[in-house]
């Protein structure tokens, strides 16, 4: 604040803005304008004028001295724009239509997935889902003569097809990526091992047929319970006779141990420990 007072510059007040259900919140300066999460917005973005959704509340954010300020809040939506946005949804489904007749008649080994229209009109996007590289160039051109605007192909991957068309996954719920996780974090096998999950593949997939983002949620916990067990094959001293530890029930906080003396193996609580052996 003392850094904004000595600049003059007023503060400005931010609002999180965001242009897909799950997709990445940005900051506009809310200028006067009354906003609160829920409300629909138009915005300026690289691309034009575009229809955001408030995603969060506005917050006082001091402007400082050599910082870029974020773009402002053009204004509130109103009935025409809504209207608008309707208009291009129904342009979308129409030039999605005619897309796939075109990849279909030219044999293109592409999937089409979407397109969608900016909010001006002036172009629309269509994505797809290739493993190859593919000469879209004729494509481009045939179909910006039908529809009577700019046309642009976007090539991506499995994960981001499976968050714009959405569905189900196996716990029954909507997909995460679909329906709130905003961004991809790295996904491993070493997951589902600190995790004691089967390392089946088609247990581990997504829909996307990579491994499942779900794998990441509680990684950082099943180590720090893991932190606190004896690890794996190390001998350990117990009330229950001396050993070692053959396995671990990370979310019970045991370990089971062979007992040297017999071989059998018994359940051990952090209690029920004595101390480490030295290996």
């Amino acid at each position: 604040m003392e850094e904004a007072r000595e600049s003059g510059t007023p503060p400005a007040w931010l609002v999180g803005v965001r242009f897909k259900p799950a997709g990445r919140i940005h900051d506009y300066d809310a200028g006067r304008l009354p906003l609160a999460p829920g409300d629909l917005v138009i915005v300026p973005t690289e691309h034009g004028q575009a229809l955001g959704t408030v995603a969060s509340p506005p917050r006082e954010a001091p402007a400082r001295a050599g910082s870029r300020q974020p773009q402002r809040v053009i204004k509130r939506a109103d009935a025409r724009d809504l209207q608008r946005e309707d208009a291009n949804q129904v342009r979308a489904r129409d030039a999605q239509r005619l897309a796939l007749e075109q990849i279909r008649s030219r044999r293109l080994e592409m999937k089409l997935i979407k397109a969608d229209y900016l909010f001006d009109g002036t172009k629309v996007v269509i994505y797809f889902h290739a493993k190859d590289r593919v000469d879209f160039r004729q494509l481009v051109r045939d179909l910006a003569h039908m529809l009577h605007t700019r046309v642009e192909m976007k090539q991506i991957g499995e994960r981001d097809e499976t968050k714009m068309t959405g569905g189900i996954g196996p716990c029954g719920r909507e997909l995460c990526c679909s329906s709130w996780l905003r961004e991809f974090q790295p996904v491993s096998l070493k997951m589902a091992k600190a995790q004691g999950l089967s390392l089946n593949p088609s247990k581990l997939a997504g829909m996307c047929g990579r491994l499942k983002c779900c794998l990441r949620y509680e990684y950082d916990t099943y180590l720090e319970l893991g932190r606190n067990l004896p690890a794996m094959g190390s001998n350990v001293v117990s009330v229950k006779g001396d050993g070692k530890v053959v396995r671990q029930h990370l979310l019970r906080q045991t370990v089971v141990v062979r007992r040297e003396e017999d071989g059998v193996e018994v359940e051990a609580t952090l209690e029920d420990l004595v101390e480490k052996k030295p290996d």
